[in-house]
């Protein structure tokens, strides 16, 4: 009986946990956020002098998380449907993201070789790279998902 009971609560927490969703008031602070890191990102590029490879970090950082609370905000209307789409798209860019993180720096590395001539190293990808990769596929396939039901 104790078996059970334990088997009871770990299903109840993973099931809290796939379920987790923020208000959808979230979306919106989300877009405002990494709106607001695209716009520092473009000020910092053209307007800032010297060396910012700290704050250039941090707006990263910034957009990521923007683009995070976008992702797991609700819906104004979530029902079942939409839930069965938010993790299909999941699923997509994972996979997406996975075949992206593999390929990607062999064509980095082939394009990199005949644009200068050779002599380029292999360079595996940054987090940052993937991450926003996968967040954007995540939100542009949930869109196209909910769009085409």
């Amino acid at each position: 009986m104790e078996k059970q009971k334990y088997l009871e609560c770990e299903r109840k927490g993973l099931e809290r946990l796939i379920n987790f969703r923020l208000p959808h008031y979230f979306y919106k602070i989300g877009m405002l956020i990494a709106g607001l890191a695209i716009v520092m990102m473009f000020v910092r590029a053209f307007a800032m002098e010297g060396d910012q490879e700290v704050f250039k970090e941090v707006l990263r950082k910034v957009l990521l998380i923007g683009m995070l609370l976008m992702s797991i905000a609700r819906d104004k209307e979530e029902d079942e449907l939409v839930v069965k789409l938010r993790m299909q798209s999941y699923t997509y860019a994972f996979v997406i993201g996975v075949i992206y993180a593999l390929v990607m720096p062999y064509v980095d590395l082939v394009v990199s070789n005949i644009v200068h001539g050779g002599g380029e190293v292999y360079k595996d990808l940054g987090d940052f790279q993937v991450l926003i990769f996968i967040l954007l596929v995540q939100l542009m396939s949930f869109s196209a998902l909910k769009r085409m039901r």
